[in-house]
């Protein structure tokens, strides 16, 4: 059982809400940061290891810099991605750029940046070439289909739109060999916040055994694979966290099996997790605005969908603390909600807490990937601050709250007085 606790109390939160108001994100860097070195020394045994952190979890350059400072890359998918990686001092082969449908733009910058280039179809061999050139070193993303059991999130790798096949693969690589390419990496992602260690090696193992097979028929060396990540988090309090030590020892098992045996070591092993880096050392800070008593008790918040929308989108659990009450006995079920004009606009459904009284505030655990990144305007919501509690205790804005001028500033008024 996971520990839900948190590395504030009321009266920390009281005082920081004096200089940013309700709602906003709050990340621990400590904790962020002894995460990262737990994940670096479970896997140091594994050749050349090395972690890219999945900028789409959390897309702020604060960061990235803090975990630049621990060694780790940046996986980035986007050109804002690129460019926050950029800002952050993240550059060259400590960028690892995977997309899919990419436009001209995005590789011309990862090639700029000199960034792994990690290709999602085989036209985009001719695509590069042609409109940005080849880069020394080409990745190809795998997708295995139904060699590979789907996650509940991502699905069915058959039904997936990336990747490349079996003997798309063979051809691929076989292509970049004749035009004169040395260098070669392997990629796949086939799983989202998936809490089974024994999932990971196994795409390790699959990873590994094609490598064989493919350098040995096309007589190709492979510099690096990379086994994706998505690896979970404990959302709820009664499950656990994952073993990095467990999937440590079982890819490493798997690569002296393979790759060792086969004497085409050495091969650098790369992840690119997101959401068990900074996951559960983000929370989302918001007030108790009204309370509503229908056919159910409502406890409407500061905050909306805007601010969080998984639960909304996916029905996922986030624990929940009201500040001031954590040894109070949950007396009555809620429906935890924001003022979004959609009725899925809720935190939490039937969710037993104290009793709740207007002004209280709770926390909403879990939000430090996928929180404030997938946040959006509809309804003319405006997205909130992100702040960092440091290792000292202190607290520093890494993104202010939006503005009304900012939500208008693409919006041209002044032609719109001439407009009839």
């Amino acid at each position: 059982m996971v520990s839900k606790d948190l590395p504030f109390n009321k009266e920390d939160i009281l005082k920081i809400i004096k200089n940013y108001p309700t709602p906003f994100h709050i990340y621990d860097e400590k904790a962020i940061l002894e995460n990262a070195r737990k994940m670096k020394a479970a896997f140091r045994e594994v050749p050349g290891f090395k972690e890219f952190f999945a900028v789409k979890a959390l897309p702020n350059p604060f960061i990235l810099k803090i975990l630049k400072h621990e060694g780790f890359g940046a996986d980035c998918s986007s050109l804002p991605e690129l460019i926050l990686a950029e800002k952050a001092g993240i550059t060259g082969e400590d960028i690892m750029f995977s997309s899919n449908d990419t436009p001209l733009e995005e590789f011309v910058k990862a090639k700029e940046l000199g960034a792994y280039i990690n290709l999602d179809d085989i036209s985009h061999i001719d695509y590069l070439e042609k409109y940005a050139g080849l880069p020394e070193i080409v990745c190809f993303r795998y997708n295995p289909g139904p060699m590979k059991k789907g996650n509940p999130i991502i699905g069915k790798p058959e039904e997936a739109k990336y990747g490349f096949t079996k003997d798309q693969l063979f051809e691929g690589y076989r292509i970049l060999r004749d035009k004169g390419v040395k260098r070669f990496g392997m990629h796949t992602m086939v799983a989202s916040n998936e809490l089974k260690p024994d999932y990971f090696v196994e795409t390790a193992r699959i990873l590994f055994e094609l490598i064989v097979e493919i350098s040995k028929e096309l007589n190709i060396t492979f510099e690096f694979v990379n086994l994706g990540g998505g690896i979970g988090i404990p959302y709820r309090p009664d499950e656990e966290p994952v073993s990095f030590e467990a999937i440590a020892k079982g890819v490493k098992e798997a690569y002296e099996a393979t790759i060792t045996e086969n004497e085409l070591y050495p091969l650098k092993v790369f992840m690119e997790c997101g959401r068990v880096i900074t996951g559960p050392y983000g929370y989302l800070i918001s007030q108790v605005r009204h309370l509503k008593h229908t056919y159910k008790d409502y406890v409407g918040m500061d905050s909306c969908m805007a601010n969080l929308m998984r639960p909304g989108i996916y029905g996922a659990y986030h624990h929940i603390t009201v500040l001031g009450k954590e040894k109070e006995t949950p007396v009555r079920k809620y429906d935890v909600t924001g003022s979004l004009c959609e009725n899925n606009d809720k935190f939490a459904i039937d969710r037993k807490l104290p009793e709740i009284e207007i002004g209280d505030i709770l926390v909403i655990h879990d939000t430090g990937a996928h929180g404030h990144a997938m946040g959006f305007n509809y309804n003319g919501k405006l997205r909130s601050a992100e702040l960092l509690l440091r290792e000292d205790g202190s607290v520093v804005q890494i993104r202010r709250a939006e503005t009304i001028e900012d939500y208008f500033t693409t919006l041209d008024f002044e032609t719109l007085k001439s407009f009839r």
